[in-house]
């Protein structure tokens, strides 16, 4: 999430008594032909899917999040500033790129989406409220999952991952607005009930996800430009963090994180229609391009692979409005990368 983004959002507040403050940073970016960390070893070209939504008039743009296959193949995607009225989350058929609406509220703010392997509900980070919400798998029956303060501090909840057991994982952006190090790692128990800050004083954690063998959690911090690992023990406590990729992206930033079948990261870049893949011990293995022809796009925000195929899913948004990309992934999908 960006400031930009959350500027926008207080339209919506404005249409839903929401306060927001601000995320992120600055987009009119996409044209900047050097905004990728150095050469890559490869270069991925994705291909149009879809064009799912235009920006919205009473928020000034669109922007696409969370991609998340559902067990029939489905995707869905959030669109962080829909205002009240509009789909904030679009079911798209992969093989025609329709979108239909899916789930739309008076209220959220979604940045992302994630199954649960606990009770197989849709779970969603509400930015503008600190508030994570679930759906039922097919839509609807809205709850409210996790709400309040964490060690005294509101959340501001942008990506989440899952663990085996169902606990949840939140980069907590604190600070991003104000370009303060606030931000947080936060765990929450699967039954709600329990909240504890894993790691803090970080620079607006963005993506977040479970490595291949879930001993630890990549998370990139989005106003540093760097990702980190925060390796855990089998009770989910850190044993340490240390940082591991520093990306070069120039003008763009570090967005949302997936991990694939090979352990690979894929990382989303705002300020740039791209993103940047890594192997688990940072070398730089290629770089996912959308085609210089088309125009108006500025970010690149994530991307869902399915399991146990290459077929790769990634969301893009500017100016010319919200679109679906596919490519072929460096290795088969996972649940690590799919949706978060």
């Amino acid at each position: 999430m960006r400031r930009t983004t959350l500027r926008s959002l207080a339209g919506i507040a404005a249409l839903t008594t929401l306060a927001l403050t601000g995320c992120g940073t600055q987009q009119g970016l996409a044209d900047d032909s050097t905004a990728a960390a150095g050469p890559a070893e490869r270069t991925l070209t994705a291909k149009r899917l879809a064009h799912l939504t235009q920006p919205h008039e009473q928020t000034g743009m669109t922007l696409l999040e969370g991609p998340l296959l559902d067990a029939k193949g489905r995707l869905l995607v959030v669109d962080v500033t829909a205002p009240t009225g509009e789909p904030k989350v679009i079911r798209v058929d992969v093989k025609t790129g329709k979108g239909t609406p899916f789930h739309t509220d008076e209220r959220g703010a979604y940045t992302s989406a994630q199954y649960s392997p606990h009770d197989g509900r849709i779970y969603l980070t509400d930015y503008a409220h600190g508030e994570i919400v679930s759906l039922a798998p097919g839509g609807g029956d809205r709850r409210v999952f996790f709400t309040g303060k964490v060690d005294g501090a509101a959340m501001h909840p942008d990506d989440l991952a899952f663990d085996q057991r169902g606990n949840l994982y939140v980069s907590d952006s604190r600070g991003l607005s104000e370009g303060t190090a606030e931000g947080r790692v936060v765990r929450i128990d699967r039954d709600g009930k329990k909240a504890t800050v894993l790691a803090d004083k970080l620079a607006a954690p963005n993506g977040i996800s479970f490595d291949a063998e879930y001993r630890g959690l990549w998370f990139s911090e989005l106003t540093e430009n760097r990702i980190s690992y925060l390796r855990l023990d089998d009770q989910g406590e850190v044993t340490s963090r240390h940082t591991a990729i520093r990306v070069d992206g120039g003008l763009a930033q570090t967005d949302s994180i997936a991990v694939d079948a090979d352990g690979n990261l894929y990382q989303g870049l705002h300020g740039r229609p791209a993103m940047a893949v890594y192997d688990r011990h940072g070398a730089r293995l290629a770089t996912v391009e959308i085609p210089a022809r088309h125009q108006g796009l500025e970010s690149a925000t994530n991307v869902a692979i399915t399991p146990g195929s290459t077929r790769a899913y990634l969301t893009v948004s500017g100016p010319a409005g919200g679109y679906v990309y596919t490519f072929d992934a460096l290795a088969e999908g996972i649940r690590q990368s799919n949706g978060g």
